[in-house]
């Protein structure tokens, strides 16, 4: 029921929210959202604090245990120990008025923390005011102190417990499920994977990690010396691509006076350049100035190769995509006041980072690259390379905007466009095979929702070249439909449609082709994907009847779920199992797949662009020893029912 609007606005309307309210009125304000990632965030923020300790000297060694609920974490280290005793002005221990009051803490003032990634004050009270339960002990002057809390509130006086050797703090929280749902859980893979991270950016920091929702208990402790020159070639490896030279030839650049910086750098065959940046240990997945300054310095030095070693290229222009392209970086930086964008500190803001970086990574890269030569000139022929492709690229994209969209008589004769032009309201459904094409027609919106049908499998975009991606009459029908051409010309003001759903049928084959459009999607459209143009209908692959009433189950499992919820007493259930959507009537593919009211569908977005590269490279790549591996570990997983023979 909508609220009625009131017709009075006075003071006695305005409310201000304290002590820890704002954070559980809004946490996606400070945590940003009670998704997985803002779940996981306040296990980063605790952690950070932890790690804070490591950086400026005052520990060696963090423990992290996820606790067999899945839903309560605990952080452990050997620091200082939040101070215990009362502060006069509140006249509450410093423990506490930093676990209840937004903006309070050790690192406003200088001394205590020469660099830090907790700026704002916040983390340790934010996760605070969103657990429903919280245990803090702190480890100092030989005693052992504990206090509890439930969402920011203190449900006991901070008090001695006993004796205690060593020093240090140890946080126990459980998210608050009103905040974040039942159903969130912490991911052990996510956090083993974020720890080691920490290990590689923190020479000598020990991390711990103990997952006790697997039995038993699976515990793993990372210490990385080398630092993110280690990091590198393990990066490298995921994502499968072959070095430049083949060789090797990894940068490293590691310097302390002025900034505390470390880089570790090189070239790869990818199509794509990889940099991943952290500020004080903070991953920046948003980038920043630090990142800028990285790119500009990189550019120069190798154009100041070229220059002075005369290997322009005749026929080509050198920018300096062509130079990045390939390029996977790690850039570690240390700042003293960091300007982050938000809580989640995914930017770094520092204006001063951009020359600081590029005057630290520009002289030692291009030192580098004179003194290893057989390496810059097998980087400098991969660059070369690269702009001649993208000049190919451009060629063939140009000549698919030729065949594209600027009039509608140049619309595929295949497609069932609909009469909106607006692209805010139109949707385009990719459908598999004419007879499913044909029920989609008759059972779509006719204004805003136009079909198009493909034929069989589509290409494979990952194994095939843009010329003949481009020549290919399935792809570009669907080029010629969206209308905002394809790579490095793709306009997304010239989209034609605001959603974009891959409808195949439930089955393998149809899983097949939806991996092979996604495929095309990622490597030639992702700015489709990143806008969150990109969908994945869901259709269904049972009918289910039980007396009167109807029901659609996605998939084996859903069916065998359905049947145990509603088939009661002596009742005989009627199923069909759909061999395709051409089986389906209109009717029902509207009412389960096409109808905005009812139907259910996969927003397309890309979490991990790293693992993602990877998945993709593996499953559809030249090199068939990745499937051939998966395929044998995997085998034994697969129920005879899902297989396609």
């Amino acid at each position: 029921m909508a609220t009625a609007r009131k017709a009075t606005y006075t003071a006695s309307d305005i409310q201000v929210l304290e002590g820890l309210e704002p954070v559980r009125k809004r946490p996606a304000m400070y945590i940003g959202g009670t998704d997985q990632s803002g779940y996981h965030h306040l296990l980063w923020e605790i952690v950070d604090n932890s790690v804070d300790e490591v950086i400026n000297s005052y520990a060696t060694q963090v423990d992290v245990t996820l606790h067999k609920d899945g839903k309560t974490v605990t952080v452990a280290d050997d620091g200082r120990g939040i101070p215990v005793d009362v502060m006069a002005k509140y006249k509450k221990p410093a423990l506490e008025v930093i676990l209840t009051t937004l903006h309070s803490g050790g690192k406003f003032e200088q001394g205590n923390y020469l660099h830090s990634g907790g700026l704002h004050g916040v983390g340790s009270s934010v996760v605070n005011a969103l657990s429903s339960k919280l245990l803090v002990e702190v480890r100092r002057d030989g005693k052992r102190h504990q206090q509890t809390y439930a969402r920011g509130n203190p449900t006991s006086a901070l008090k001695v417990v006993g004796p205690v050797r060593g020093r240090g703090t140890t946080l126990t929280f459980t998210p608050d499920a009103e905040i974040f749902g039942e159903k969130l859980r912490f991911d052990a893979e996510l956090i083993r994977e974020r720890l080691e991270t920490k290990s590689y950016l923190h020479r000598g920091m020990v991390v711990r990690f103990r997952d006790e929702t697997v039995s038993p208990a699976a515990e793993a402790t990372f210490l990385h010396e080398g630092g993110i020159a280690e990091y590198l070639p393990k990066l490298i490896a995921e994502r499968g691509k072959a070095l430049v030279p083949s060789s090797g030839g990894q940068f490293c650049l590691a310097r302390e006076n002025g900034v505390r910086l470390e880089l570790a750098m090189c070239w790869t065959e990818s199509t794509d350049e990889h940099v991943l940046s952290f500020v004080n240990g903070i991953p920046t997945p948003n980038g920043g100035t630090h990142e800028a300054g990285l790119r500009s310095g990189m550019v120069k030095a190798v154009r100041n190769y070229i220059d002075t070693h005369s290997l322009t290229p005749k026929g080509v222009s050198l920018t300096a995509e062509d130079i990045r392209e390939g390029m996977v970086a790690l850039l570690s930086t240390y700042v003293l006041e960091p300007q982050f964008q938000g809580q989640t500190k995914g930017r770094l803001n520092n204006p001063e980072m951009v020359a600081t970086v590029d005057s630290a990574v520009r002289p030692a890269l291009e030192k580098w690259l004179n003194d290893n030569q057989s390496v810059a000139e097998a980087i400098v022929g991969r660059i070369v390379l690269a702009a001649r492709a993208r000049e190919a690229s451009r060629a063939a994209s140009l000549a698919v905007s030729r065949k594209g969209v600027s009039h509608h008589l140049n619309l595929p004769g295949k497609l069932a466009d609909c009469s909106s032009t607006d692209p805010r309201e139109s949707e385009l459904f990719i459908v598999e095979g004419d007879s499913a094409g044909g029920t989609a027609k008759q059972g779509r919106d006719r204004r805003t929702q136009a079909i198009l049908p493909l034929r069989g499998k589509v290409l494979n975009a990952e194994q095939a070249s843009l010329d003949k991606v481009s020549s290919n009459k399935e792809l570009q029908d669907i080029v010629s439909a969206l209308g905002c051409g394809i790579g490095p010309t793709l306009d997304m003001a010239k989209l034609r449609y605001g959603r974009v759903f891959l409808l195949m049928d439930a089955d393998s084959d149809g899983h097949h082709i939806a991996t092979l459009l996604l495929t095309f999607f990622y490597r030639h459209l992702r700015p489709l994907i990143v806008a969150g143009v990109v969908h994945l209908s869901q259709p269904p692959l049972y009918r289910i009847d039980v007396g009167k009433e109807t029901y659609w189950a996605l998939d084996e499992a859903d069916r065998d779920r359905i049947l145990k919820e509603k088939v009661k007493g002596n009742a005989k259930p009627s199923i069909m199992r759909f061999k395709g959507l051409g089986e389906m009537e209109a009717s029902e593919l509207k009412a389960t797949t096409l109808d905005p009211k009812h139907r259910g569908s996969i927003r397309v977005s890309i979490a991990n662009e790293l693992e993602t590269d990877r998945v993709i490279n593996d499953l559809l790549g030249r090199d068939v020893s990745a499937r051939f591996k998966f395929i044998m570990e995997r085998a034994g997983e697969v129920a005879g029912e899902e297989l396609d023979v």
